[in-house]
């Protein structure tokens, strides 16, 4: 079965490298030192997390998670 999560790449500057995060499956993260290796192993992460859920009888989650953009004006 094919199935889709958000995925949340954001730059860590304390240890400079890109942290790839899946809302959905808390827990499950990959880092890189550029976006795109963070991307490609957050694959791999994914797969990983899920055959954890299932080995150990755990739920797979039904659906991914719900993300807005909230844009914030701060006054000059």
């Amino acid at each position: 079965m094919e199935r889709r999560f958000k995925v949340v790449p954001e730059w860590d500057s304390e240890e400079e490298v890109y942290v790839a995060a899946v809302p959905a499956l808390p827990g499950c993260s990959s880092y890189g030192s550029t976006r795109e290796e963070a991307l490609e192993g957050i694959q791999e992460a994914i797969g990983v997390t899920l055959e954890g859920l299932k080995a150990t009888g755990q739920p797979l989650p039904k659906g991914d998670v719900d993300v807005s953009i909230a844009e914030v004006v701060l006054p000059a």
